[in-house]
């Protein structure tokens, strides 16, 4: 079992999206709050309300594919919101994970060392 984490930024809000770009991210928060291997989902808006980085942990690629499936109703309006999304994988997730999310991903980040 290999823990997955993700960075994803939603990287320009604008200031007439913000207030249904939050009310999106309210929802995908209630969506995973229903999941069983969700180790972090965290929100962080810029100091100017621009930008929106997500720190996300799952405890495999498992749970990555089921937290997919939860959200991705809500994905798209929050990507189109949030002037797109980048995404940042670290660890080594399986290759179903890797063809869901490549679209959207800068970069994978297999680990190198660690405790």
């Amino acid at each position: 079992m290999e823990e997955i984490q993700m960075i994803a930024t939603f990287p320009k809000i604008s200031e007439e999206d913000l207030d249904e770009f939050k009310k999106c991210a309210d929802q995908a928060l209630e969506l995973v709050r229903q999941e069983g291997g969700s180790l972090q989902y965290d929100w962080f808006l810029s100091d100017d309300k621009t930008r929106c980085v997500v720190q996300e942990r799952y405890v495999d690629s498992n749970a990555v594919l089921e937290h997919l499936g939860n959200v991705g109703g809500v994905l798209p309006r929050l990507a189109e919101l949030g002037g797109g999304l980048e995404v940042d994988v670290l660890g080594d997730p399986s290759a179903a994970v890797r063809d869901a999310v490549s679209q959207r991903v800068r970069a994978f980040h297999p680990r190198l060392a660690g405790r």
